[in-house]
């Protein structure tokens, strides 16, 4: 099983009904299946008349507390050995879950690995990523290197890692930004990574989007999450603590 962990905030509910259709358009190895835990970052409920009548759906409701606390809550939730990040105004890529599974099965001690991104311009335009590492071992050191340039390396929400993992290392940390991203560094500082050869996910830009809003990028406050994420990637290097991979299981 593979559990694709969505948070939802009012304004991303409305593209709910995308993201779905582009779950069931995914191909998996023999043996697997998926489930869709969409954690509701508030009370207004306003997701479930976007949601279909579908089992392999799990919504809940919890507290306002950001996108980083709603994806450990539906972390909660998750039954699957593999855990894939999906933003509500996001998509998957054809093939992208089957391509992350085949990944973590082919190299057992890798414990993540992360695709590149499409940026979906208004326009409808698909643009690349300007930064995408080059295929293969993803190492600790690379991504740390180009965060700290202020490049950021990868998409954090097109993360997929062994449940065990992110479990281990907290989940996503509560944070006001850039939550996604330091779970990858995160994960890297203690077990190995890879970086697959095609997108996957389709990364929507909209003006509604949070990080479209001016408050996001305000100096001082990310100067703050920043320290506090490099604090933590340091404190992970000097106890030398590495996790440990273990077998996936298809059900």
């Amino acid at each position: 099983m593979i559990s694709i962990i969505t948070p939802v905030h009012d304004g991303g509910h409305q593209y709910l009904s995308e993201a779905y259709a582009s779950l069931t358009e995914q191909t998996l190895p023999q043996g697997w299946s998926w489930e869709w835990i969409v954690q509701e970052d508030g009370r207004s409920r306003r997701p479930l008349a976007h949601l279909p009548d579908d089992p392999r759906v799990r919504y809940a409701v919890g507290r306002r507390g950001g996108a980083g606390v709603a994806r450990t809550l539906g972390l909660a939730r998750a039954t699957g050995s593999v855990v894939r990040a999906l933003d509500a105004d996001d998509l998957l890529t054809e093939g992208a879950l089957q391509r992350d599974i085949e990944e973590l099965t082919t190299h057992p001690h890798a414990g993540w690995c992360v695709s590149g991104a499409l940026d979906l311009l208004p326009d409808g335009r698909l643009v690349p990523g300007p930064y995408d590492p080059l295929a293969g071992a993803l190492g600790y050191e690379t991504l740390r290197e180009a965060y700290e340039a202020d490049r950021f390396p990868i998409v954090g929400t097109h993360l997929a890692a062994r449940t065990d993992l992110v479990r281990a290392v907290g989940g996503w940390p509560a944070l006001p930004a850039l939550e996604a991203l330091a779970l990858v560094l995160i994960c890297a500082a203690v077990a190995p990574g890879r970086m697959l050869d095609t997108p996957g996910g389709i990364y929507r830009k909209h003006n509604n989007q949070t990080t479209a809003h001016p408050d996001y990028w305000q100096e001082a406050e990310f100067s703050t999450i920043r320290t506090a994420i490099v604090s933590r990637l340091d404190s992970l290097q000097h106890t030398q603590w590495h996790w440990t991979s273990s077998a996936l299981e298809a059900h």
